[in-house]
């Protein structure tokens, strides 16, 4: 058996849907087929290869049996976690241990969501039996924008920063967003436009809140020694290291409402897993639901000290010519977000270190890719590299 870090697994395929954004003519189904044949297609496999499937998937909305089925895959390894956005993090995590255990040859990671049409997915109704139906709904928080007002609140007072912090980094992802011709929003903005934007629960206006759209895209994992010999040979992503941990379904439950204990330990295991230290890094991809939420992200992470977030990309720091840069699809503030956006930011790291983005990086070697799941939940976290070590 070999590990499953060090670049013994690499990603031989990944695409998304054919088009993302506005997507009212396929279901949640038909978004992961278009997918999973994408990524297919890319790596030059056909669904007979295929022995392993994982989907974020519940029994009210797709199991990986309803999608193997009508994709005509017959797996012996099948990964169904759902911890939110995050969950992709983790399926690639498992895949690897799957593949490195000998579970499973070729592992398909796949996703597909209606998230702005709606098409094939049934109503959200919140449980008044759950733990946030009993302690957390009642007060208001209903919803993401409404669930971390408070957090996001106490992490600004805290490190005495403000409004203006978080709207430096809804005009950073912009900056990556209009090079990107499949993002949803590409006018570049300023500081004074995003503060001035319309409300939606303080302290967020629009542009600090991800765009609500439609897509999916998909992963092809399989053993590095197969992959070398196999059509994409010369654009191999490896993944180095992993990580993955859980603090509180309730954010009123944190440990520090500041910080996120599951980012600080799910990377600190991607880091140790992969040998490397955060000067290694060229790139990050920092999952940006709200635009608090990378601010998290590069404190808990250790790529700056606590209270040094907001000036670093004030500064610059993540954008064209930075020093990290950062998001670089415009991620979910811009780029898009359907409901779970863990695996376009994995799909994003492989096409910078394929050399294949909008806005390509130059000599870029390690991504670094960090998820979150559901209001502060859970974290994901992965190395990947396009060098084998």
């Amino acid at each position: 058996m070999i590990s499953m870090h060090q670049g013994n697994v690499a990603i031989v395929g990944a695409a998304e849907t054919t088009t993302i954004g506005i997507r009212p003519d396929l279901s949640i189904l038909g978004l992961h087929a278009e997918a999973a044949r994408n990524a297919l297609a890319d790596a030059g496999l056909s669904i007979h290869d295929v022995d392993g499937i994982a989907i974020a998937g519940t029994q009210a909305v797709m199991t990986p049996f309803e999608l193997s089925h009508y994709l005509g895959i017959r797996p012996r390894w099948m990964d169904s976690t759902l911890v939110g956005g995050c969950s992709f993090m983790l399926h690639v995590r498992h895949a690897a241990a799957a593949i490195a255990s000998g579970a499973a040859d070729v592992v398909l990671v796949v996703h597909g969501e209606s998230g702005r049409s709606g098409v094939g997915v049934p109503p959200y109704v919140p449980s008044p039996s759950s733990l946030t139906g009993q302690f957390e709904n009642p007060y208001g928080a209903l919803a993401s924008y409404s669930a971390f007002t408070l957090p996001a609140l106490r992490f600004l007072e805290d490190r005495g920063m403000n409004r203006e912090h978080l709207a430096h980094v809804a005009v950073a992802q912009r900056s990556w967003a209009a090079q990107n011709p499949r993002a949803l929003r590409r006018n570049p903005v300023t500081v004074e436009d995003v503060l001035n934007a319309p409300p939606v629960a303080y302290p967020f206006t629009r542009d600090m809140c991800c765009v609500v759209t439609d897509g999916g895209g998909a992963l092809v994992l399989t053993s590095a020694d197969r992959a070398k010999d196999m059509k994409n040979s010369d654009r191999l992503v490896y993944l180095l290291g992993s990580g993955e941990a859980a603090e509180a379904s309730l954010v009123s439950m944190m440990d520090d409402p500041g910080s996120f204990r599951a980012f600080r330990d799910a990377s600190e295991e991607a880091f140790r897993t992969a040998g490397i230290t955060h000067a290694d890094v060229d790139h990050l991809m920092a999952y940006d639901a709200f635009a608090h939420v990378p601010l998290y992200m590069l404190e808990d992470l250790g790529f700056v000290g606590r209270g040094e977030s907001g000036d670093f990309i004030a500064e610059g720091n993540t954008v064209k010519g930075g020093s990290l840069p950062m998001n670089t699809n415009g991620g979910g503030l811009s780029y898009t977000h359907t409901g779970m956006y863990g695996m376009f930011a994995i799909q994003e790291a492989v096409r910078q270190l394929r050399n294949e983005a909008a806005a390509q990086l130059p000599d870029i070697k390690i991504s670094f890719v960090q998820g979150v799941g559901l209001f502060f939940g859970a974290a994901g976290s992965l190395v990947l590299s396009n060098e084998r070590p």
